[in-house]
Formats: C-alpha cells, structure tokens, sequence
C-alpha cells in the first residue's frame, strides 16, 4: 500500500508542477524550471515524460548559453532579475492604488503576499541562474556547440518515440 501512495503522490506533484509551470510562463514565476521539474517526476513513471525531459533540459540550457553570450545580454539578464526583486518588494509594502490606474483597484498588486514571494524566489533563482550560466558557458562557443548537438540527438530520441 505504501508504494501505491508513494507514486500517487509523486503523480500529483508531478502535474501540479507542470501545470504550475506552464502558468507561470505567463505569470511571474519560474515556469520553465517548474515544467521541467514535473517532467523529471512524471518521468519516473512515464516514457513519455522522460522523451520529454530531455529536449527541454537542452532548450533552457540553451537559453541560459545565449543570455550571457554578451555584456548587455547578461547586465539585462542581471537587471531583470533585480526588477523582479523590486516588484516582490513593492507588493509586500502594497502602496495604495494610484489615481491614474485605469481599472477597477481589485486589479491593483493582485495576489498580495504569495505573488511578493513568487517574485523575489523568482529573482533569486534568475541570479543564481545567471551566474551558472555566465560560468558555464561564457567565452566557451565549445560549450555552445556541444549543447546544440545534444539537444538536436534529444529532438531526436523524443520523436523517434513518438512513432
């Protein structure tokens, strides 16, 4: 009975992280990391998600390679993390609604607290993220190229299980 549980358990987080994650692609939050998560929980159970996990493992990875590609790539990468900082900050001091917002003041910092800590747990894995990155790969176009050849062997594997 335990093991019944135990993968019940791991399914529901498994889903809750990839619908969190595909919400938070949209909203704040780390949505790619979070699909990516669920995905390495699901495919525990599924072949499906393990196909799955691997092109997008390369796909954020590749990301992650061209935001530090460059000085201003990786200052604006830096700043957006910190605007994120910010955002978490204004929304847990929730300043009064400004005469000049349009909508209804319902739509004024909606969420309230739980959107602050989202934010700033956003900003601070964008941070740790950037400094991954610029470590791993800035400078390094070997690195790149490597990452691109195996996301394309991914591609690759996820389709030819789909057949």
């Amino acid at each position: 009975m335990k093991g019944a549980a135990k993968r019940v358990a791991l399914e529901v987080v498994g889903w809750v992280l990839v619908v969190a994650g595909i919400a938070a692609l949209i909203l704040p939050g780390p949505g790619l990391l979070m699909v990516f998560g669920g995905l390495a929980i699901l495919s525990q159970q599924y072949e499906w998600a393990e196909r799955r996990l691997a092109p997008i493992k390369f796909r954020a990875l590749k990301g992650a390679a061209e935001s530090v590609e460059t000085v201003p790539r990786v200052v604006a990468s830096v700043v957006g993390a910190l605007l994120l900082f910010v955002a978490g900050a204004v929304w847990i001091w929730s300043p009064p609604v400004p005469g000049w917002w349009p909508v209804s003041d319902a739509w004024w910092l909606p969420g309230g607290i739980a959107t602050a800590v989202t934010q700033i747990a956003s900003g601070f894995i964008a941070l740790v993220l950037v400094v991954y990155s610029y470590r791993r790969f800035h400078g390094d176009p070997d690195a790149v190229a490597e990452l691109e050849e195996e996301r394309e062997r991914a591609d690759a594997d996820a389709h030819r299980g789909d057949d």
